[in-house]
């Protein structure tokens, strides 16, 4: 086993942690702890699952690293699956049986349902990327499609008419039936925050990969930070407020849409 942090060996203080795990309801998780996972078809990478059905998430986050020349040739992605990858920094070059790019800070890939997810690190630098997967929800008359781009390009809307909470929209399922989730990454300048609780059905989980902030989980306010992930639940109560004074709050993160709920 070896673990995302690097850290092994005895500590010299005593052993604590910041995660909450509640299954089903939210958890947080920070990087000290977490593992790299090996799976079959990542080559020359490592892998820290985040997320899963195991949790309570009806998705799977992970974390993937890839060395200079790190692949995955075979695909990845089941039937019936649908996969997002989005990159943090590198150069990779990604694509699926409709569409292929090379992608730097900020690319992005969807693959609908019916295709597979390809990737290689075309650079002599690692490369770090947030990936994810999720079973299809498929409606008569609609359909999903491949999508590609560079959310550095994709313009910040004020949150709801505050100037100081800007999200971004990967996937267009605001226009489009045919897609059943989408990922968004919103950012919180210090002292910004929601402009109320949310309590709603859809699930969200999120990676913080800017700044620092408190987090209202299930009436909890939390501190969490830069390279914390966050599981909420659905109906969990949830807000948050961009705090610190670097660099804003930003998190990317996931959320179902557009379908209603089986019986």
């Amino acid at each position: 086993m070896s673990y995302l942090n690097g850290v092994t060996g005895f500590r010299r203080d005593l052993l604590n942690t910041r995660s909450i795990i509640k299954r089903g309801n939210f958890a947080i998780i920070e990087p000290d702890g977490l593992v790299k996972n090996r799976i079959p078809g990542f080559e020359k990478c490592q892998v820290t699952i985040l997320s899963s059905p195991k949790l309570g998430a009806s998705f799977v986050d992970y974390l993937v690293g890839m060395e200079p020349g790190g692949y995955n040739h075979e695909g990845f992605g089941q039937p019936g699956e649908e996969i997002f990858f989005y990159l943090f920094e590198g150069k990779v070059k990604m694509w699926n049986q409709e569409k292929e790019a090379e992608l730097e800070n900020g690319g992005y890939i969807f693959c609908p349902e019916g295709t597979r997810l390809f990737f290689e690190n075309i650079s002599d630098k690692p490369a770090k990327g947030f990936l994810y997967k999720r079973k299809y929800r498929r409606i008569p008359g609609c359909e999903a499609h491949t999508v590609i781009g560079d959310i550095s390009r994709v313009p910040g809307i004020a949150y709801e008419g505050m100037e100081d909470v800007m999200v971004k929209d990967f996937l267009p399922s605001a226009d489009d039936l045919g897609f059943d989730m989408n990922f968004h990454i919103l950012s919180f300048k210090p002292g910004a925050c929601h402009g109320y609780i949310e309590t709603h059905v859809q699930e969200h989980g999120a990676y913080i990969y800017s700044g620092e902030g408190m987090y209202m989980l299930d009436n909890d306010w939390i501190p969490v930070k830069k390279g914390d992930y966050l599981f909420m639940g659905a109906y969990c109560p949830q807000a948050a407020y961009g705090i610190g004074r670097d660099e804003e709050f930003a998190y990317i993160y996931s959320k179902d849409c557009n379908r209603d709920i089986d019986l």
